[in-house]
């Protein structure tokens, strides 16, 4: 019995030795783990800054009703390319055209007046020189003659107030540009709160505006650039580096460039930003007012930028690191300082050279020192080309 137990320990300790051997053989056996690398790009880097922006017509002109009265016609299509001077509207004549007729008489009134004081005047004259009536008489009848003179220049001006009034009756374009839809119905009382005063508006969108707030420091980057245009008296064109680009919310790039033509004159003291306006020439009239916009503004270039794609980059409570493999084929941890990003590449402003290959692939399976069979690659970026 004490026999066969021997026995069975023996064999036990000799499969257990065999088995030891075979997998220090195999791990001794194990070919490098498989990475694949792909260079470090270096080319030139324009820095931009985009900012959340909304469009507005080069003129966005409020059509509005001056007088009161009921909407009698409306003279364009909605929607439509309208001229200036242009019929747009019609209101209610009637009362306006009474108004004018009764300010009418009011004139002949005042000038018949006028003419009686000036025969009374004429009369009076030669008298006071024969002493046959008073001094305070002839003095009454020159007051009376500018009194009258004064009360025609008043039903004048009231006369030509109530041809005004009448004539706003009548609404015209007061530029070429598009107009949007009415804001009351034909048959509809218009011109006093609350019906409708503003009954329409007429963009101008041969250019278009686009406003936008940025902070104050990004402001001041943004002007000492402009001013750069200022002081050699010109403005940005298509011959120069891309200014200020529009992207669009489909994010597609608006393919003509825009320049700054006003700064607000305060920083926001609540927000810390400024209003800035650009303009962009529109002159497909692909864009229209209220659309909403990113600008970007192209600052400057970095100058042979180390760039790496932004999945080979460790973020670790806030220090960045990638995997190299050097030419012995062993990885090295390089801690890195990151600039800005560029599509779905990184800026390296510290840690790496041009020559270096970084980890793409296999990341989570490397370590510092480990040898590897590296694979080189291309990167291809998934970012959309504008």
């Amino acid at each position: 019995m004490r026999t066969n137990n021997l026995l069975r320990a023996l064999i036990l300790l000799l499969v257990s030795v065999f088995i030891f051997s075979s997998c220090e053989e195999e791990k001794k056996q194990m070919p490098p783990t498989q990475v694949t690398v792909v260079p470090v790009l270096q080319k030139d880097v324009p820095i931009t800054h985009e900012f959340i922006g909304q469009t507005y017509g080069l003129y966005d002109i409020p059509i509005r009703a001056r007088v009161q009265g009921f909407l009698e016609g409306r003279h364009f299509d909605e929607g439509s390319i309208v001229k200036k001077g242009q019929h747009l509207y019609s209101i209610d004549p009637q009362a306006y055209k009474a108004n004018v007729a009764g300010q009418l008489s009011e004139v002949a009134g005042a000038k018949t007046g006028l003419v009686k004081a000036e025969n009374d005047l004429n009369r009076y004259r030669p008298l006071a020189e024969a002493n046959a009536v008073s001094q305070s008489d002839l003095d009454n009848a020159i007051a009376q003659y500018e009194a009258s003179k004064a009360q025609v220049a008043a039903a004048q001006a009231n006369y030509e107030i109530a041809q005004i009034e009448l004539g706003y009756t009548e609404i015209y374009s007061p530029i070429d540009g598009i107009i949007g839809k009415t804001n009351a119905k034909v048959g509809e009382f218009v011109g006093q709160d609350p019906n409708p005063v503003i009954l329409n508006t007429v963009s101008d969108v041969s250019s278009v505006n686009v406003e936008f707030f940025l902070p104050e420091a990004q402001y001041l980057m943004l002007a000492r650039h402009f001013i750069g245009y200022i002081e050699q008296n010109r403005t940005p064109t298509d011959d120069d580096d891309k200014f200020l680009e529009l992207i669009l919310s489909d994010e597609s790039v608006f393919k003509y460039h825009g320049e700054v033509v006003f700064v607000d004159r305060e920083v926001n003291s609540t927000t810390g930003s400024m209003l800035v306006q650009a303009r962009f020439p529109n002159p497909d009239g692909l864009l229209r007012p209220g659309q909403y916009a990113k600008i970007r503004a192209h600052l400057n270039d970095i100058k042979n930028a180390i760039l790496v794609p932004q999945s080979c980059v460790i973020e670790l409570q806030g220090q960045y690191s990638v995997f190299i493999v050097d030419d012995s084929s062993h990885v090295q941890t390089i801690q890195v300082e990151m600039g800005p990003k560029v599509d779905d590449y990184w800026v390296v402003s510290k840690g790496l050279k041009a020559t270096d290959k970084v980890v793409l692939d296999g990341v989570q399976k490397v370590g510092n020192g480990m040898a590897v069979h590296a694979k080189e690659v291309s990167y291809e970026s998934k970012a959309v080309k504008q």
